[in-house]
């Protein structure tokens, strides 16, 4: 097992289808030494993982959205994986499932896009009235701060600007580019190395470019992270959109935690525009590596989340669409609201 020190793979082709100064405020993560042994074998032991932002709505109340949110609590941490795609979404939601978000001091990141990235301003100024230290680290890729060049000098990426606002409040962002552990059990993934020509990115293709240090290339969202917590029955991995590709991450995965069943993948995996063809590859390769529960939400698809559970061989308690307020749990496995079921 090792942590490797590279920032990303080289982009790939399509498939299936067709040194400035770092502010103070900034904190960077170096990959430091490679951990020893023990530290991977860290398990949690108490999981529950609460959508608050997707599109649909399994409850009687709350807001759905093309965004996408999610409360990870395991062994009494609490992280934020993402903040929803409008300012006020994830508070309201919160407020109306009764999920308590005050004790919350970390989030993560996923990647740049406003869909997953609106709602942390919001969330840190109003919580930091009660709590300074509330939402006051943010973990965020290596790249996410690059910048999306838009028409006429504009700029695409939102987190430009979100970065000045949330440091004026005196919360840091930390940076990763490897594999990095949040607590015993708990790890960020970084930048994913692409291994696989997953296009799981664009709508369905990419249009847009980003400006790296090796010059201004398609934006293949480089930054795309992804949460891994190490549990008795297996990995849970926590995807924000899977830009990555669901595959690429769970094959880096597999390389730090070897022969460990992957026992639950939630999030977003970006799958809503994929071939027959692409759908089929990717649940026979998460068969592969044993995925035993499939929680859908945001950009998979409805279609994609049925396909992957029919090539996957799971069921209708094990591969589902979510919504918000779904949960995912070691103890309980899957729970919906009545839409979902």
């Amino acid at each position: 097992m090792k942590i490797r020190s590279s920032l990303f793979a080289t982009l790939f082709v399509l498939a299936f289808t067709i040194a400035t100064p770092v502010p103070l405020e900034f904190v960077h993560a170096s990959p430091g030494p490679t951990p020893a042994p023990g530290d991977l074998t860290a398990q949690i032991h108490s999981l529950k993982i609460t959508v608050l932002s997707t599109m649909l709505v399994g409850e009687t109340s709350g807001l759905g959205e093309w965004g996408f949110a999610a409360l990870v609590e395991a062994d009494g941490h609490q992280i934020l994986l993402d903040t929803g795609a409008h300012p006020e979404t994830v508070a309201m939601n919160a407020r109306n499932l009764k999920v308590d978000l005050s004790g919350i001091h970390e989030v993560i990141l996923t990647h740049n896009h406003g869909d997953h990235v609106a709602g942390l301003l919001t969330l840190r100024r109003e919580w930091m009235k009660k709590d300074p230290a509330a939402m006051s680290i943010v973990h965020v890729g290596k790249g996410i701060f690059y910048s999306r060049p838009g028409s006429g000098g504009s700029e695409n990426n939102p987190m430009v600007a979100i970065r000045k606002e949330y440091e004026a409040t005196g919360g840091k962002f930390i940076e990763h580019e490897n594999w990095s552990e949040l607590f015993p059990g708990a790890w960020l993934t970084g930048p994913v190395p692409r291994k696989f020509p997953e296009h799981n990115y664009g709508f369905p293709t990419p249009t847009g470019k980003i400006q790296t240090p090796e010059g201004l290339v398609e934006d293949n969202i480089p930054e795309d992270q992804s949460l891994v917590l190490n549990a008795p029955q297996g990995l849970v991995v926590v995807t924000g959109c899977g830009h990555a590709g669901i595959v690429n991450i769970l094959t880096d995965a597999g390389a730090e935690f070897q022969n460990r069943p992957v026992f639950g993948v939630v999030g977003g995996l970006h799958l809503f525009p994929a071939t027959d063809q692409a759908l089929d590859w990717t649940g026979d390769k998460m068969k592969e590596f044993s995925v035993a529960n499939l929680l859908g939400a945001h950009c998979t698809g409805i279609e994609a989340v049925y396909r992957l559970r029919q090539r996957v061989g799971l069921g209708r308690k094990t591969a589902v669409v979510a919504t918000v307020g779904s949960t995912f749990s070691l103890a309980e496995g899957i729970t919906v609201g009545p839409l979902a079921r």
